[in-house]
């Protein structure tokens, strides 16, 4: 072993019957990356979902705020799962392994020096099948380096991820108060971290093959604790960046990188607007950076205030995403009631008349909830529509910790337990019948061109 181990970081492949890059970065663990990077650790990194991978020989799509498609490769859903999953029920979606070739991927794994650990993180729950396929393939170039697995499918099912993924060691929560902790043990290399949560190093997303966009969190953690999400569990507690720290980070990708689309990652951007978003767009504003920022987390609606639509218009917002999930405003309505209907009118309000067109904002609604009306989401988008704003359904999918689990996991029509992807919101696990499945994919398809 050299003075200092060589830890190679992992983004795994997407199983999914669709995917698509939506400003998609594993920025857990590029966080991590650079954490160990400051402390002197060599780090590598392998991205699976590498668009812009040097063996790429396609043209690759890009549109203007840095997303684009993934490469599409069929696979078997039932040789993607374990044989615990038992015999599938009948899905006619197509399946497919979206990010680079496995030969690629193989290459890539054997040019490398060898690693003395590796970090592999994982994203959505459903995903849990390109993760063992990531891990499998790992394992055949490096049979004997130590696997870690972390993330969102690591920390909600942590059981399953044990059993399957074929890591040697899983994280359930955050990963930096364990890390030089993992490192000693799995390499032997005593080393001394400062994770420093309020400011941590900017991500190491230098060590992408390109930037077309950069991710950035302003905080991390949520005020709500929703039914159906599980934030409040991945992270408890509200934790604040500074925000010359962020600005800082929003200079750098764009200074050194020429990134000009950035996502907040966000879950509360503009909750307490006056003491943390506000002066950070004051900063954008005044430093004239000429960026284009993006919501996809969504905003809180009760927060979009005038003075934060005229702020976020001036600093460079383009997309705005608003967490609205129904125009059901009645008290008697069965799920979280955050916002009335006379604050997403004021909302609307605010950013039009700061200067956002109809279609830069979409209101997320939900559907594919158990025993939903789809005549309520019909009626929703039909309400978002008419105030001229364009309707985002928001497909439910069941998540392990969460208040709605159990609710899902009894009302489905897959067995939600025996693995992760039959709770994949392709397949509306809690809508039962075929004709409502078809309407939602109706209602989805619908044209907005008749907004007001």
């Amino acid at each position: 072993m050299s003075d200092s181990p060589h830890v190679l970081c992992v983004n795994p492949w997407i199983h999914d019957f669709a995917a698509f890059d939506f400003w998609l970065k594993p920025l857990g663990l590029l966080s991590l990356a650079a954490i160990m990077r400051q402390a002197g650790i060599r780090v590598s990194f392998i991205d699976c979902l590498d668009r812009y991978h040097p063996r790429e020989t396609e043209p690759v799509k890009t549109a203007w705020d840095g997303r684009g498609p993934f490469r599409k490769t069929p696979v078997a859903l039932a040789d993607m799962l374990p044989p615990s999953a038992g015999q599938l029920p009948r899905i006619r979606k197509p399946f497919s392994r979206y990010g680079i070739l496995p030969k690629w991927f193989l290459k890539d794994l054997s040019t490398l020096d060898r690693p003395d650990l590796i970090f592999v993180t994982s994203l959505m729950t459903y995903w849990a099948s390109g993760v063992a396929e990531t891990i499998s393939m790992i394992r055949s170039v490096f049979p004997d380096v130590p696997v870690v697995l972390g993330g969102k499918y690591a920390t909600l099912c942590q059981d399953h991820a044990i059993a399957f993924s074929g890591a040697d060691h899983v994280v359930a929560g955050q990963g930096e108060p364990v890390l030089a902790e993992l490192v000693a043990r799995f390499t032997g290399f005593p080393v001394r971290l400062d994770p420093r949560p309020e400011d941590p190093p900017f991500p190491a997303l230098d060590l992408c093959s390109k930037l077309t966009y950069a991710p950035v969190l302003t905080a991390r953690g949520c005020p709500f604790s929703c039914e159906y999400c599980a934030s409040s569990f991945l992270e408890p507690r509200m934790i604040r960046r500074s925000v010359d720290r962020v600005f800082d980070e929003i200079c750098h990708w764009h200074h050194r990188y020429q990134v000009k689309n950035i996502a907040f990652y966000d879950d509360a951007l503009l909750v307490n607007g006056p003491g943390h978003a506000y002066p950070l767009m004051e900063k954008i504003i005044e430093s004239d950076l000429s960026l284009f920022f993006h919501t996809p987390n969504a905003l809180h609606i009760r927060e979009i205030t005038a003075e934060a639509a005229d702020l976020m218009f001036r600093a460079g917002f383009k997309t705005i995403r608003l967490g609205l999930e129904t125009a059901a405003f009645s008290k008697d309505r069965r799920h979280d009631v955050k916002v009335r209907a006379d604050e997403f009118f004021r909302a609307v309000t605010a950013l039009k008349t700061a200067g956002f067109e109809s279609g830069q904002i979409g209101a997320y609604l939900l559907c594919g909830l158990p025993d939903q009306d789809l005549d309520d989401v019909a009626d929703s988008m039909a309400f978002v529509r008419n105030a001229g704003i364009l309707p985002v359904l928001a497909h439910y999918t069941p998540i392990p910790h969460t208040p709605m689990w159990e609710t899902a996991v009894s009302g489905a029509r897959f067995d939600l337990n025996r693995h992760p992807v039959f709770a994949n919101n392709s397949l509306f696990p809690c809508v039962p019948s075929e004709q409502d499945r078809h309407r939602i994919s109706q209602l989805k398809n619908q044209r907005v061109s008749d907004i007001v």
